[in-house]
């Protein structure tokens, strides 16, 4: 029991370098695109009173606000405006437009190993978010963001394995105009990361500069339709029941593009949603179902993802309220709703209300992206690194995230059960004929890497082994990978001949490499 911690040396560093031997991508025991959804927070009757209330809400409520080429489209294919200028959706006018709308579509990155399936109840982790504050940890402080700063978070994403795409989860607040921002906000996004690019734009009119730039970036306007790697995040609702005017005009530019875009409908449960969470849930099903029309009048079958977003409030202050239960609740009953309709579905999970990557934010996290694994939603936003109900992002946040989706990954992933798993074999041999215990076995040996998750940060040592090594702490390992990740240049930064064609053509603010 006393041994020195040196006589297990030997068994030790043979299992780690078991366990740090590559896998082949199909191999490894977490990987984008698990199947989730084996939970339901609603039962099946639950789900048809949403949807049948949802389809009620949209034909005798309706809503206002679109754009005449967005009421010109919709009335075309059916929607019904009336004399108080709202746009209504007869139920069989929905029905038809969910029938043409995309399914099984992907998402492109750069790279294509990076491709997104969205099909069925596969599961995919990621960033998103508006944050106008950088969280530094050591220091406990808040600043403003920078376009830097965007572009180091995209840089962390990259390299880490269990985030699979970028949606840019800051504001660039160092750039005041909001053109050059929206582009340098792709700049820096796409320069940083191979893997899929969401973004927003902040007026209609920024939409075709930012084609020029992505038409540059894929090699052409035919290559960049033929694998489209950036979506657009678009908040075409302002809930309650209204469309944003300038949003749809953007995102019928986008369409046109041919870029896939983001249904986003974010409704704050007891402000701009009902308090309930099966009210919340109708409004943003029906408020996205407006969408689904909306789009499919206008291009059939374009990729669209059904977002929705509601997020909580604490309702004796009135703050937002990102990390509770309910939130976990809210985003697993969306993801339930886009799977009863087909479509490919996002949702928010993963951000916390603490204002540091500590004890609450763990919890907080942890809960709302299990939920939404197991719920089956196919896109987790905001899965790492935001803080203070999405004000904050923290880049040592985004490192350590990377550990905790590991570990949801593998709570959506399961229990596999069958001959090999059920293990009978191997109780037979170590009870009968063996030592009596599994450790070294072929079949443990054989399984540890497919089979189990290990982080790359969290702490497993033994308290002893912990003082032998000066207590590492969490924070300080995350700042320190950090620093190693952005000490080296990114690998997905632009050709030479490609990024001076850039800058000859747009105003980046980013220094060249």
């Amino acid at each position: 029991m006393n041994a020195p911690l040196t006589r297990r040396g030997g068994g030790r560093r043979a299992r780690v370098a078991a366990r740090t031997a590559a896998l082949a991508h199909d191999l490894r025991p977490v990987r984008a695109g698990l199947t989730g959804g084996r939970y339901n927070p609603l039962s099946d009757a639950e789900v048809l009173r949403i949807h049948r209330t949802a389809l009620t809400a949209l034909e005798e409520i309706g809503l206002s606000g679109a754009p005449e080429s967005g009421v010109e489209a919709m009335v075309a294919a059916g929607a019904l405006q009336g004399e108080d200028g709202r746009l209504r959706f007869p139920a069989a006018l929905v029905e038809d437009m969910l029938a043409r709308a995309a399914r099984d579509i992907p998402l492109h990155g750069r790279e294509a190993h990076h491709d997104l399936d969205l099909s069925g109840s596969r599961v995919h982790y990621g960033t998103a978010g508006a944050a106008v504050h950088m969280v530094d940890p050591a220091g406990r402080n808040y600043r403003e963001s920078t376009v830097q700063d965007l572009h180091d978070a995209a840089r962390i994403v990259d390299v880490l394995d269990n985030l699979h795409f970028l949606q840019r989860p800051m504001v660039a607040r160092d750039i005041p105009n909001a053109l050059e921002m929206d582009l340098n906000t792709l700049y820096a996004c796409c320069s940083g990361t191979t893997k899929h690019v969401g973004t927003s734009f902040s007026d209609p009119s920024h939409v075709s500069t930012a084609f020029e730039l992505l038409h540059l970036i894929a090699g052409g306007e035919e290559a960049w339709r033929a694998r489209p790697f950036v979506s657009n995040s678009n908040c075409f609702v302002v809930p309650p029941m209204r469309f944003a005017t300038e949003s749809c005009q953007t995102m019928e530019a986008c369409i046109r593009g041919g870029m896939p875009v983001l249904l986003l409908s974010a409704g704050m449960a007891g402000a701009t949603a009902p308090s309930t969470i099966a009210g919340a849930i109708v409004q943003s099903v029906a408020e996205c179902l407006a969408g689904v029309v909306y789009v499919n009048a206008l291009a059939p079958g374009h990729p669209a993802i059904f977002g929705t977003w509601p997020f909580g409030l604490d309702l004796r202050t009135g703050a937002m309220s990102v990390g509770s239960g309910e939130q976990a609740l809210l985003t697993a009953g969306c993801g339930q709703m886009a799977r009863f309709y087909g479509l490919p579905g996002g949702s928010a999970g993963g951000a916390s209300d603490s204002k540091l990557p500590d004890m609450q934010a763990g919890w907080e996290q942890m809960c709302s992206n299990v939920m939404a694994g197991l719920a089956g939603v196919n896109m987790i936003y905001e899965a790492a690194g935001m803080h203070a109900s999405l004000l904050g992002f923290c880049h040592e946040s985004l490192i350590l995230g990377d550990d905790l989706i590991g570990q949801a990954l593998r709570c959506v992933r399961g229990i596999e059960v069958d001959d090999d798993t059920l293990a009978l074999d191997q109780m037979r041999e170590v009870c009968l004929e063996g030592p009596g215990h599994y450790l070294g076995t072929d079949q443990t040996l054989g399984r540890m890497q497919k089979d189990h998750v290990y982080p790359t940060l969290g702490n497993r040592m033994s308290p002893k082994e912990w003082e032998e090594r000066e207590k590492p702490c969490l924070q300080e390992a995350a700042t320190r990978r950090k620093e190693m990740i952005l000490s080296v240049p990114s690998a997905a930064r632009f050709h030479a001949d490609l990024d001076r064609a850039i800058r000859a053509r747009f105003p980046i603010h980013l220094p060249a490499y």
